[in-house]
């Protein structure tokens, strides 16, 4: 078991095996099962791994995966596919709205609810279509050409998305940079897989109501108030991320529809850089069942197309959540009656690599399932996070509350990161759902209505599968992850 650092949330672990400790930024009754500790000794024993691992409140393991949600991992000069689940830019907004209780009556719910499982669809396999030209356009772009192609009048949407919504910043890249680190197969696909919520995990829209404020001076520069409503909006890349991530990544297809498109896309993949990525691929088949991670030289060509790849299947998930927030938008005027007046505060991608300085070094950070978390210094180019902090949204289960904070100043030891969610219990609560029924009896109860619902494994979203969320922001209070702002109750849920 890790050493206690603190007696409230930081426990070290260091191995003989391990080359850098690990910082568990967790209490006792939050620390993961003997199995995940042992994927984290594992992931630190890499011989190209940084300063330290951190290990934040919501860690828990995921079947098929070499390393837990929940982590942050550094290194100077490699990338590792590995670390980082296959969902690029998996992510979450936090939608601002103008509507009031009124709006909102129970019949207005079942309405509203009943028009966005229609077209907010969970599993489909053709989401909204868009041309050939703006899926590239997207890859090197991010969200800004999604809103212009979409006319979208959401404010602040471009503005107060990480890295304003492309994860090339201000790179110029160019459609044959793609075209050599992404087989054209992978992008046809995603002209038909953008705009759906997604089947797999806990991807989901929820209708909340702030109903409480922590910190109002900040609640008040964040436009925040008691009994305003917001939409929290949890979606991934779609399958263009998934094919672009599963195409470096020695990891085994777990679809044989998987196995199909990405041999095809190896073999029609155009690329003029093909003989290096013929050469790479002989290397990913060595690595397939070997407990070390594979890892790229960022200075190498097959690291750069793996960087190029990463970032612009990324890039996808901004769009991704703009089109869904596109058609919410649309669907909250047609059976409410009103422009809801959708203000972006913030889309936060909790799957990806970003470049960013600590500890004195210019670092790859590797985010699994978990959020940067910028204080007020670290946002200093940003006219208002530069005032708060980054935003950090931290639901729990689709049936308790969820809590706003904004990242500090005070936070280096997790690479200024925060947990995204609070992550699974190591063992359910006695007063589990057993099944569907039970389930919408416990939500019922809470007053939280659940729309769609149509898969058996959204039984495990029952909160009693879930980390308390009150222990989870005690901790990263009391470790000065962040500061918290408001709190939030659900109001509805829609989820496959």
């Amino acid at each position: 078991m890790p050493d206690i650092i603190s007696p409230i949330c930081s426990k070290r672990l260091r191995t003989e095996k391990m080359k850098i400790p690990a910082i568990f930024h967790v209490s006792d009754d939050l620390m993961p099962d003997d199995d995940t500790i042992r994927e984290v000794e594992n992931v630190a024993s890499s011989p190209y791994v940084f300063h330290h691992i951190s290990a934040l409140s919501d860690i828990h393991s995921k079947k098929g995966r070499k390393n837990p949600t929940g982590t942050v991992v550094a290194s100077e000069k490699h990338l590792f596919p590995q670390i980082n689940d296959t969902a690029p830019n998996c992510g979450m907004r936090f939608l601002k709205t103008s509507l009031t209780s009124a709006d909102l009556t129970a019949n207005k719910i079942t309405e509203l609810f009943t028009e966005l499982t229609r077209v907010i669809p969970t599993k489909k396999y053709i989401g909204t279509r868009i041309p050939f030209q703006l899926v590239m356009d997207i890859c090197r772009k991010g969200v800004t050409p999604v809103k212009k192609f979409f006319d979208s009048r959401v404010k602040n949407e471009i503005e107060n998305s990480f890295e304003e919504g492309n994860f090339f910043q201000n790179k110029e890249v160019s459609e044959r940079d793609i075209l050599d680190s992404i087989p054209r197969l992978f992008l046809k696909i995603g002209r038909y897989r953008l705009g759906i919520l997604g089947a797999a995990g806990n991807h989901f829209l929820d209708l909340m109501k702030v109903t409480g404020l922590k910190n109002p001076v900040l609640a008040e520069k964040l436009g925040i108030f008691t009994g305003q409503h917001i939409f929290l909006l949890h979606t991934g890349s779609g399958l263009l991320g998934q094919y672009a991530s599963y195409f470096y990544t020695p990891k085994e297809k777990e679809h044989f529809s998987q196995k199909v498109i990405l041999e095809l896309g190896r073999l029609s993949f155009d690329s003029q850089k093909k003989q290096v990525y013929k050469a790479l691929t002989r290397k990913i088949k060595e690595f397939k069942d070997r407990p070390d991670f594979f890892a790229y030289h960022d200075n190498s060509l097959e690291g750069g197309m793996f960087l190029t790849a990463h970032n612009a299947a990324a890039n996808q998930g901004f769009a991704n959540r703009s089109i869904l927030t596109y058609h919410l938008d649309q669907a909250l005027e047609k059976t409410l009656g009103v422009n809801p007046e959708l203000d972006l505060l913030y889309d936060a991608p909790h799957v990806f690599i970003h470049r960013e300085s600590h500890f004195g070094k210019d670092l790859w950070i590797h985010r699994n399932g978990s959020v940067r978390a910028n204080g007020p210094k670290r946002m200093s180019s940003h006219r208002l996070f530069s005032q708060t902090g980054e935003p950090v949204f931290i639901p729990s289960s689709m049936s308790t509350p969820a809590y706003l904070g904004v990242g500090t100043d005070e936070n280096e030891m997790t690479f200024f990161s925060a947990s995204h969610g609070t992550g699974r219990r190591r063992d359910p609560e006695a007063n589990k759902a057993e099944n569907k029924k039970e389930l919408l009896e416990k939500m019922e109860e809470k007053g939280v209505r659940l729309f769609n619902a149509r898969s058996k494994g959204v039984v495990l979203q029952d909160s009693s599968y879930y980390k308390d969320v009150e222990e989870v922001i005690a901790g990263m209070e009391a470790n000065k992850i962040i500061r918290t702002v408001a709190k939030l109750e659900p109001i509805a849920a829609l989820m496959y």
